[in-house]
């Protein structure tokens, strides 16, 4: 605050170098701008930017069906590292990890949904994350960035965190929920296969895994190859879900 308070004093008076009555009225005016800038800035950082702006809008007021891409993604042995570290260092292992995914998640221009414990949920709407495929990109990316503070991470934790990731698309109902404290929920069975998946990948073995409605919609990277799976059995679907496993061209 101090910061602002000089730029501010500074500024008006090398415009108007008089204390009278516009001084102070601009001086009152510049004060309360940017503490309402800095309380946007802060609850964007809290809740999301594009959850932010749904909010301020209305957008989601009345709910909406919208078709969404989903990417999951969730430390590995997240349970053995939470007991050698503690809880503080475990939280700031947390904190640097998803700092790496939010990185990636900006990138490739996705809206960081929520965290849930040592998970974090990334969302597109369709037509941004078909456009080039950034949605398949995104694990790959986040990979990358962790394994670009590899070192930093074995200084401060004596391990690198890995993940294993699944992406899936569909509609999804999306809408204000909540009263004391109100969020924008995604409400659907997209939701559900994206965390099937993400349960397979535990049991295939595969970091990254997607299903074939999404890989049918889009092109693939030309860096990044997809294996076919056996098919998976989802509870509430007629017919088993076709599934592929990512990874990167060698």
């Amino acid at each position: 605050m101090l910061f602002y308070s000089v730029v501010i004093i500074t500024g008006l008076l090398v415009m108007r170098p008089s204390t009278d009555a516009v001084f102070r009225t601009s001086l009152v005016f510049s004060f309360a701008m940017s503490v309402f800038a800095n309380v946007l800035i802060e609850m964007g950082g809290l809740l999301g930017y594009g959850t932010l702006k749904g909010l301020l809008t209305g957008r989601y007021v009345q709910p909406k069906r919208e078709q969404r891409v989903f990417l999951l993604i969730d430390m590995k042995d997240s349970t053995g590292l939470a007991e050698r570290l503690g809880p503080i260092r475990f939280h700031e292992l947390l904190n640097e990890f998803f700092r790496n995914v939010s990185d990636a998640a900006l990138e490739t221009r996705a809206e960081i949904h929520k965290y849930v414990g040592d998970e974090a949920i990334l969302t597109w709407t369709i037509g941004p994350a078909l456009a080039n495929g950034d949605c398949l990109a995104c694990p790959f990316i986040a990979r990358d960035m962790i394994a670009g503070n590899g070192e930093r991470y074995r200084k401060r934790f004596g391990a690198v965190p890995a993940f294993r990731a699944s992406l899936h698309c569909g509609e999804i109902v999306a809408g204000e929920i909540g009263d004391g404290r109100r969020e924008i929920a995604y409400v659907g069975d997209t939701l559900n296969v994206a965390a099937r998946l993400l349960d397979a990948a535990k049991t295939t073995g595969r970091d990254v895994l997607v299903s074939a409605d999404l890989l049918k919609s889009m092109a693939l990277p030309s860096d990044l190859r997809a294996e076919p799976l056996p098919t998976l059995t989802v509870r509430g679907r007629k017919a088993p879900l076709e599934i592929f496993a990512l990874s990167r061209v060698s």
